[in-house]
């Protein structure tokens, strides 16, 4: 990664982990649209079909620097991104902004403008999501999904599930300074973001963003789907660690613990039909 320092550095850099999705990378890369240079780090996790750095800095052009960086092998969701965080925080260019993007969604036009300007005229708020769009692989819309906005309703709903898509999430470069990165005990199910955000919650003031800025892609033969009962014994597991006796975190492992044995798709079904917009998945 260039760490060369110049006064004009964008403040903001996107950390976008990519696994074997070239196809997709190219969407998610063409659609960050602002009005201000934006940077954009590439983590590829060991991948056999690997991104081509030289396409996407074509179709990327002069909206920021991008940089695709290589690992060796596969290292798994929460290293890979932790790895990405690592060179960001040791690069020379002393980013004030980490912007998270998976390489299978995409963002609305001025997603990170909205997320910035908000988050200045709101200096106490240090990490923030938004809504977002869901659609299958295929590219068939299912339901929009509306976290709360305010960091009180945040606080108390992280008990039932994560409320942010981590997709969109934002935040200060002092949060991951200061509470490190993706935590590496909750990566069976998949659920390190959840962990991280989680602790993200409780030592900042956070908020979602009220608009739609990023369309999420289900896979319907990734990681949520193949192993939901570890994704949602690990949702229980995060819950547990920061327990105390109160109507939501007890409200959180009764309606996870009924999750276990509910098949993903039920709930999927029903949002698609009825587009539910709060209903957790």
């Amino acid at each position: 990664m260039n760490t060369n320092s110049t006064e004009n550095s964008p403040e903001v850099i996107i950390l976008m982990a990519h696994y074997n999705d070239h196809e997709r990378v190219i969407k998610a890369v063409d659609s960050i649209q602002e009005p201000f240079r934006v940077d954009v780090l590439i983590v590829d996790d060991g991948s056999k079909i690997k991104p081509n750095e030289g396409v996407l800095k074509s179709i990327y052009g002069d909206r920021g620097t991008l940089t695709v960086k290589f690992a060796p092998q596969n290292m798994g969701a929460s290293k890979i991104r932790n790895w990405g965080l690592s060179m960001i925080l040791e690069s020379a260019a002393n980013y004030k902004y980490i912007a998270v993007m998976d390489s299978d969604d995409t963002n609305k036009p001025n997603r990170i403008s909205k997320q910035l300007h908000f988050m200045k005229e709101n200096p106490e708020v240090a990490l923030m999501g938004s809504w977002a769009d869901y659609y299958t692989s295929s590219g068939e819309f299912i339901f929009t999904l509306k976290h709360p906005t305010t960091d009180k309703e945040i606080k108390k709903q992280m008990y039932l599930n994560s409320m942010f898509v981590h997709p969109s999430v934002i935040y200060k470069r002092e949060v991951v300074e200061n509470i490190g990165g993706y935590l590496e005990k909750y990566k069976k199910g998949g659920v390190e973001d959840y962990g991280f955000l989680f602790k993200a919650v409780k030592n900042y003031t956070v908020a979602n963003y009220p608009e739609v800025l990023v369309n999420y892609t289900i896979n319907e033969n990734g990681l949520s789907s193949k192993q939901r009962f570890w994704q949602v014994f690990g949702r229980i597991r995060i819950i547990m660690d920061n327990f105390y006796f109160g109507l939501y975190p007890i409200y959180g492992i009764l309606r996870n613990s009924l999750l276990l044995i509910a098949p993903r798709n039920i709930g999927l079904k029903l949002r698609k039909i009825f587009r539910i917009e709060k209903m957790p998945i």
